[in-house]
């Protein structure tokens, strides 16, 4: 299973949406808070381009936010993802 890595904060509800959809796939990820700590924000802005929470690698995939990864599992994308080691 891909390394799953999400940047967050505890009250965004787009990053609730975002883990609620991996936990109900049994997805193991990393969940990075940024609040309050402006040095892991800027990594994520960094990585991403984005200043908005949540920020969603699968892999070495930048998959976006939460919209983004809810698209991705419409389209029947997103378990194809998530399988590839």
């Amino acid at each position: 299973m891909a390394d799953v890595v999400m940047y967050t904060t505890p009250w965004c509800p787009y990053c609730i949406r975002a883990r609620g959809l991996l936990k109900s796939k049994g997805v193991v990820f990393t969940d990075i808070n940024v609040a309050g700590q402006p040095q892991l924000r800027q990594e994520m802005e960094d990585r991403s381009g984005r200043q908005t929470v949540p920020q969603i690698w699968i892999g070495n995939l930048h998959v976006g936010g939460c919209d983004e990864l809810h698209l991705l599992e419409r389209q029947g994308i997103l378990d194809g993802l998530l399988a590839q080691p």
